[in-house]
């Protein structure tokens, strides 16, 4: 330890006994920042400590006490550690916050069951209240509830006006299907109000209360025999609703009480008692004539005194909307045009169809003068009137011209974005607006003991392994991330699948290869893609090195699910690029929400994200928004966007009406399938904008769907506080990659030098059952292009290092343990390193570096 203290080695224990666990650590849940204790207690013991997400719990945070077994006489521990609501929360692994227990005794270690721990929560608003139904007698009665998200899941009960509903004591009623209440034969007695309660041990939850009517379909009597004829020449017949009458509130039968009809078939003739019948009737007729010619006249002059046969629009009936603008083409001879003798070319039929913002009567002035429609010289447009605005009718949104399809047009290098003057806060966000640095940089000095170096938060690490750098000498040994536009220029169908990560200097020479790691964003499948690793020459050019599928002795390439490790003995700037062979190569993107207010005090702005699942592509969307003040409203989710060319939706929902609006016509907007596969050029978000009714609302909960056509949907759930006081912070990043981005020495690596030169030693030596580094490397899930590794002088160091690499971040030594432990059961080479010699070297690691 710290202060020099050893492992006891002396404490009485029964010889050839290992330890026994009378507790074990039981799953636990946080409640609001109530910490809990995790308890274990084994004999006989030595030692026992906590060890959580693969990482050892320092000493201090141990409460130990000892006891002696009387039946016995064996040595009994319990220890407990307290795990907080911060220490959970900072936390983002493949799997649930875990802890177990390792305790020591002269045989050996044992270790007790992982016990998870999670937060506990219970959300306010349920994803489905039960709705309010008629029904008739006898009918069945069916209401849904989808209770609020939570852990643990809640428990869902149903109230019929406010007591428990009993399924168990009515065999008619049975709540236990997914948590709708199901009412199999309705009867007069079911009607009342029904209410969805949830509930789990961090909270209770109401629904809203749906009112049931169980009603009796009432209906008509037999129709009356027909009356006498009537001096009209017309005879009745009527019919009565009492069977049965309404009762209750009921409804009154649908339908006539009464006909009539003609009852000498047509030969009745009446005399007109009235004449001024006539004149009435005749002074109605003229005055519809005379209004329809005043408004045909009206139309024609006013289409004789308009120049350009432009319906005005009125600018408050597209304020924040998408509208579709269509001018038509101006006629011969008008002295308004720039050329008169200019004639518009009646045969050339384009439209051009954009979001196009305007917010107040400034605007119309803005719009004649900004240049927004100057790269549409050629395009002729047409606009709707006001009328069929005010309707909401729009055509759907194109784009036809010389752009790439499926791309935004672009002219002047300027993305497409809305006018907006008065310094307003644009509710349509230019793409490419947000300021990019070049590189993200950090260094470190090595020498002959080797070390790592880590870019914190992006995913990016290089080892230097022992031996590498020859001895008495020492390099300043760099790393960088291209933070700008991409130098690699895609071919063909080609895309980037990682940032392009520089390490130098490049004319250092290594005698081993050293590990670089680069995180990707494809869906890993040699079925759909082809992926290559590139680097970039002198001369700015970039050559394949490899594909990851290929055999090679150069270089060797580890694809795992989120990251590329790379054994390289050259120095350089390198990138992984994929090439999809089908419809079904899925590229992997994070996709989150940030919020702010605007200038407008009633305005909150949310800005959806989807960028490629790389740690360093997330980290610049954070860095952005620090810089104008956007909270993550949403733990970020993984959306799997397919190569089959189909555009990407983003819409809100479920906004609460009569506290917030949106503003028309934005509440979807779509983006290209090229502008997504190629994101990573540049962060891709879209922004909407929401309007509270009055300054008092300061809750906000709405939906976020983004979805690929035809493809993979995910839902972000939004309930926040628009007053920074009030809102609950959720945390960028769970914690950094380590608290020194280089690492030197045996303190940078999990396996100690001596043991690994054992491990080296034993397998580096050809084994007649085949039992060399060959089977270390099937055991380590190295399956492939084993001619590499065939080449090196110690192949088992080389492989030792991939494991380094592959392993920095997920916890301990177990899996090489089980390698080893599963090699060993007929290598008597192995007998000497045991289970119990890498759980030290694991708990040494983590004292040394001071986790």
């Amino acid at each position: 330890t710290d202060s020099g203290e050893v492992l006891p080695e002396s404490v009485p224990s029964a010889p050839g006994t290992l330890p026994h666990f009378i507790e074990e650590p039981d799953d636990a849940y946080i409640i609001k920042s109530n910490p809990i204790a995790l308890r274990c207690k084994a004999r006989p013991a030595m030692q026992i400590f906590f060890k959580c997400n693969g990482e050892w719990v320092h000493q201090n945070e141990h409460v130990s006490e000892e006891s002696l077994d009387e039946s016995s006489g064996l040595k009994v521990r319990e220890v407990f550690i307290n795990v907080t609501r911060q220490q959970v929360e900072d936390f983002h692994g493949p799997e649930d916050y875990w802890c177990q227990c390792v305790a020591w005794s002269h045989l050996g270690t044992s270790k007790s069951r992982k016990a998870s721990v999670r937060i506990a929560y219970l959300r306010k608003n349920f994803e489905q209240d039960p709705q309010g139904r008629e029904v008739p007698i006898e009918g069945m009665i069916v209401l849904h509830c989808r209770p609020p998200e939570g852990v643990p899941a809640a428990e869902v009960e149903w109230l019929k006006n406010e007591e428990p509903i009993d399924s168990e004591q009515d065999e008619n009623i049975d709540t236990r299907a997914d948590h709708n209440l199901i009412i199999r034969q309705a009867r007069l007695s079911d009607s009342g109000n029904y209410t969805c309660t949830a509930a789990n041990i961090v909270a209770k939850r109401r629904s809203l209360s749906a009112t049931v009517v169980v009603y009796v379909d009432g209906s008509w009597e037999v129709w009356s025999e027909w009356s006498v004829c009537s001096p009209e020449c017309e005879h009745l017949r009527i019919r009565e609703c009492t069977a049965p009458p309404p009762r209750n509130g009921g409804k009154f039968c649908e339908g006539l009480s009464q006909e009539s009809e003609n009852c000498t078939d047509g030969l009745c003739i009446l005399g007109i008692e009235n004449a001024s019948d006539i004149a009435l009737y005749s002074g109605l007729g003229a005055a519809v004539v005379a209004v329809a010619v005043l408004v045909i006249g009206v139309t024609l002059y006013r289409r004789s005194q308009s120049d350009y046969g432009v319906d005005v629009i009125d600018s408050s009936a597209l304020t924040g909307g998408f509208q579709t603008f269509n001018f038509k083409t101006v006629r011969q001879g008008n002295s308004l045009l720039l050329n008169p003798a200019m004639q518009p070319d009646l045969t050339v039929s384009r439209t051009y169809s954009g979001p196009i913002c305007l917010q107040d009567p400034l605007d119309k002035e803005l719009m004649t003068e900004s240049s927004l429609f100057n790269p549409l010289s050629d395009i002729k447009v047409k606009v709707q009137s006001s009328f069929m605005v005010s309707l909401g009718v729009s055509e759907r949104a194109e784009y036809h011209g010389k752009n790439h399809s499926g791309t935004f047009p672009h002219g002047n290098n300027r993305g497409f974005s809305t006018v907006h003057p008065r310094n307003k806060m644009p509710y349509i966000q230019n793409l490419s607006s947000f300021p990019t640095r070049t590189e993200l940089r950090t260094t470190g000095v090595f020498g002959h003991l080797g070390g790592r170096l880590v870019m914190p938060n992006t995913g990016v690490s290089l080892l230097i392994p022992h031996g590498a750098i020859p001895e008495e000498n020492s390099w300043e040994i760099y790393m960088s991330i291209n933070q700008g536009e991409p130098s690699l220029q895609s071919e063909g169908s080609e895309v980037l699948l990682s940032p392009e990560v520089t390490c130098g200097p490049p004319e250092m020479i290594v005698t081993t290869p050293f590990a670089l790691t680069i995180p990707h964003c494809a869906d890993v499948s040699s079925e759909h893609w082809n992926i290559h690793l590139k680097k970039r020459t002198q001369q700015g050019k970039w050559e394949e090195v490899m594909s990851v599928e290929d055999e090679s002795t150069s270089c060797y390439c580890l694809l795992d699910p989120f990251a590329c490790h790379v054994l390289l003995d050259s120095f350089g700037t390198y990138a992984l690029t994929g090439e999809p062979i089908t419809d079904c190569a899925v590229k992997q993107l994070k996709v989150a929400v940030f919020g702010c207010m605007s200038c407008n005090s009633l305005d909150y702005n949310l800005r959806v994200y989807c960028v490629d699942n790389t740690p360093c592509a997330f980290q610049e969307v954070v860095s952005d928004e620090r810089h104008q003040g956007g909270q993550l409203l949403e733990e970020p989710k993984l959306l799997h966007f397919k190569g089959n060319t189909f555009s990407l939706q983003i819409s809100v929902l479920d906004i609460p009406p009569f506290l917030w609006r949106i503003k028309p016509f934005t509440a979807c907007q779509e983006v290209p399938f090229s502008r997504v596969w190629c994101s990573n050029r540049q962060p891709l978000h879209c922004a909407f904008s929401l309007e509270r009714y009055t300054p008092t609302t300061t809750q906000l909960s709405c939906k976020i769907c983004i979805r690929q056509l035809k493809g993979h949907e995910q839902i972000l759930q939004v309930q926040t506080s628009i007053l920074e006081s009030e809102r609950e912070t959720i945390t960028f990043f769970a914690q950094e990659d380590s608290a020194f981005p280089a690492q030197t020495g045996p303190k940078a690596f999990k396996i100690p030098y001596s043991i690994r030169q054992r491990i080296c030693a034993t397998f580096d030596t050809p084994n007649a059952k085949g039992k060399d580094w060959q089977m270390l490397a099937q055991k380590n899930s190295i399956n492939r292009n084993l001619s590499y590794f065939a080449t090196q002088s110690s192949p088992s160091a080389v492989i030792l290092n991939l494991w380094e690499a592959r392993h920095q971040h997920d916890g301990d030594l177990d899996s090489l343990a089980c390698a080893l432990e599963e090699i060993g059961r007929t290598h008597t080479k192995l007998s000497n390193i045991t289970e119990s010699q890498l759980d030290e070297a694991d708990f040494n690691y983590s004292r040394q570096n001071g986790l």
